[in-house]
């Protein structure tokens, strides 16, 4: 059984003009998916697969279809999921059915790798992959342990009055229960729980932990600007991290 790599993006973005496409640390942001995903087939020569780019931006096009190793079969982004508020569950849906299509293909499982995530390692897609081998489960996702805690010091404005998120008498949070923070670099889908329109967090989940690298999300240049300084950082302290920048020079 194959499975199906994804990796979606639209042309434009809020907050970030054209983050899909942009530099980071020298190479094009979605390098990194390509390059961490490349190292894994590489390791992993039992692995059978084929990856898809769901698009409407030819630029996006152009840096991974063009790369010099892996075939990116191409698959236009449909008008219809190209809006503010699609569901990105949405767009790999329409990945996985027209891949099935054009490949005469049935797919054990689909990985999607998120192209504002740059900073995963080989591992964390090894340990993504033997998750969900090793379970039942409909989907696998990636987390990092929480910094704060709905049951302890995150609060809300009701009414004038500040509360807890989640009312408890907690006096320290070792007292709350464990909290993650879903950091949307990895998930990995049974295809029939896909197709049938749920999400991550419909049916039987796991979720396998990452390094933390403080979990920014690419809304506003500040955020660019700042997970570079933490990838220069790891990429000089951490080989797992160091390799896949490396490995972009074998792609480009």
């Amino acid at each position: 059984m194959k499975i199906l790599f994804t990796i979606c993006g639209r042309a434009g973005s809020k907050g970030i003009h054209n983050k899909n496409i942009k530099t980071f640390c020298e190479f094009p942001l979605p390098l990194y998916s390509l390059s961490a995903l490349d190292l894994y087939l590489t390791k992993h020569p039992e692995c059978d697969a084929d990856i898809a780019l769901n698009t409407d931006s030819l630029d996006l096009k152009e840096i991974l279809c063009t790369n010099t190793k892996r075939n990116v079969y191409y698959i236009p982004r449909k008008h219809t999921l190209t809006g503010d508020f699609v569901a990105k569950k949405d767009v790999i849906k329409d990945t996985l059915i027209e891949m099935e299509n054009l490949t005469h293909t049935s797919y054990e499982m689909v990985v999607d790798l998120d192209i504002t995530s740059p900073l995963r390692t080989v591992h964390d897609i090894e340990n993504l992959i033997q998750k969900f081998r090793d379970t039942s489960c409909d989907v696998v996702f990636s987390a990092v342990p929480s910094r704060r805690s709905p049951y302890f010091n995150m609060v809300y404005n009701n009414n004038g009055s500040f509360e807890r998120i989640i009312p408890t008498n907690f006096t320290a949070r070792q007292e709350a229960p464990d909290v993650f923070d879903m950091n949307a670099s990895l998930y990995a889908y049974r295809c029939e729980h896909l197709k049938a329109g749920y999400g991550a967090l419909e049916g039987y989940n796991e979720l396998i932990l990452m390094y933390d690298t403080a979990v920014l999300d690419l809304d506003h240049e500040n955020d660019f600007t700042l997970m570079q300084v933490i990838a220069h950082f790891l990429f000089q302290t951490n080989q797992e991290f160091n390799e896949v920048r490396c490995n972009i020079l074998n792609l480009v």
